[in-house]
């Protein structure tokens, strides 16, 4: 799959293809219904299809400081739309100037110019353009001027998380702040990641025997809340049942919060410096400050065969 940021970076020769255009944060499963049919309509279509996002999120220029929490980096988003097809991402570099082109200008500056679209495929609330004016209509009624067609796919998928609401980036973000990684995981049909690089804590967890990978996750990244998690401890490509903790370390009186990770019944890992993905399966219990060092070791001890057994249930 081809990887390009900003409009400088598609072949000059580039083609006819087929579009798609949206934050996509998490990839989740509504996503997944838009872009798998852009790749559909593509290879009906003899063309490549390409997915546009934006970087940073469009509401951190429109609105600074508003900067939602990511379920998934760029890089990871180009992960997932590769296993969906995609044949090429576009990143935008969205500024406030960018942030004023009028949808007009935007459709033939990157649609038609660039991309030469002879499809767009989008969700039903699509808005684009200076101060989010162009909608599906506006797109379709453009589609006739500059010969592509405008296909609309509903994204919204419901199931049990969130009580039944419609599936969105949104809901998975608040699920994932509550502790309820396991809603988050229906929507976006997998269980919800952190990434970053493993630094150098208080080691404290050694010191008890369970030694953590403290991770120094990405920016902006969506944390679950407070607690004890069930998951995975993915490194240099070897993924690790974990238990894992977020929070401050009240045992201990701390107060940065951290996300630390146990692999598992592994001896010897050194993983400091690696870049590490976290994988959050299920909610165990929620971050307690114990009467003793030994309550703390009964709980870490429930906790690690609590995890093992979600663990081993999920990938059996």
């Amino acid at each position: 799959m081809q990887r390009w940021r900003g409009l400088e970076d598609i072949p000059q020769d580039w083609g006819r293809s087929v579009v798609t255009i949206g934050s996509y944060d998490g990839v989740h499963r509504g996503h997944q219904l838009i872009i798998g049919r852009a790749v559909e309509r593509a290879r009906e279509l003899g063309v490549p299809s390409v997915v546009v996002t934006f970087d940073p999120h469009p509401s951190e220029v429109v609105r600074p400081g508003s900067h939602p929490p990511l379920l998934a980096p760029h890089h990871r988003r180009a992960e997932l739309m590769a296993e969906l097809g995609v044949d090429a991402v576009l990143i935008l570099p969205f500024t406030a100037e960018f942030s004023k082109l009028s949808p007009a200008d935007f459709i033939v500056k990157v649609l038609v110019d660039k991309l030469h679209a002879r499809a767009v495929i989008e969700g039903p609330n699509f808005r684009f353009g200076h101060k989010a004016a162009g909608n599906v209509d506006f797109l379709a009624e453009l589609g006739g001027t500059y010969d592509y067609e405008v296909e609309v796919v509903d994204l919204f998928v419901r199931g049990e998380a969130g009580g039944g609401e419609p599936f969105s980036s949104t809901l998975t973000r608040r699920l994932i702040a509550g502790g309820d990684v396991e809603g988050a995981a229906e929507i976006l049909g997998r269980p919800h990641r952190v990434e970053g690089v493993v630094v150098r804590g208080a080691q404290r967890g050694r010191e008890l025997g369970y030694p953590t990978a403290n991770v120094e996750t990405l920016p902006h990244t969506a944390i679950p809340a407070d607690g004890v998690y069930a998951g995975w401890l993915t490194a240099g490509g070897e993924r690790m049942p974990a238990a894992i903790s977020v929070g401050t370390n009240p045992q201990f009186d701390g107060t940065e919060r951290t996300v630390e990770a146990y692999a598992i019944d592994r001896v010897g890992l050194d993983l400091y410096g690696l870049h590490v993905a976290v994988d959050f399966l299920a909610y165990v219990r929620g971050m307690a400050k114990f009467e003793s060092i030994e309550a703390l070791l009964d709980a870490i001890a429930a906790d690690v065969k609590r995890a093992r057994e979600l663990t081993a249930e999920y990938d059996a």
